[in-house]
């Protein structure tokens, strides 16, 4: 079992339609550990820690989105040093 950790800037329409509450359900289903949150420029942060299979099912997930939500873009970038002492996934605000 490999344990990697993620990190996406989702942009499009992912805010204020209940993407934060998909991303949750998502994590949750798949037992992956991190946070998600709104930015002030209309985008979402979300960073993960899991099984390498279980965070590519949970990137599969957020390029689909909440069928409120459109998303455009997801832009990896490189994950903070933090997750590793993080024990649950979050909903940060």
């Amino acid at each position: 079992m490999e344990i990697v950790n993620a990190a996406w800037y989702v942009t499009g329409r992912v805010q204020g339609v209940g993407f934060r509450y998909f991303v949750f359900r998502q994590a949750q289903s798949l037992a992956v550990r991190g946070w998600v949150r709104n930015l002030s420029d209309g985008s979402v942060e979300v960073q993960v820690r899991g099984e390498r299979l279980s965070v590519e099912r949970f990137e599969s997930a957020l390029r689909e989105g909440p069928g409120h939500a459109r998303v455009e873009r997801l832009v990896p970038f490189p994950p903070s040093g933090n997750l590793e002492r993080t024990d649950a996934f979050t909903i940060e605000y």
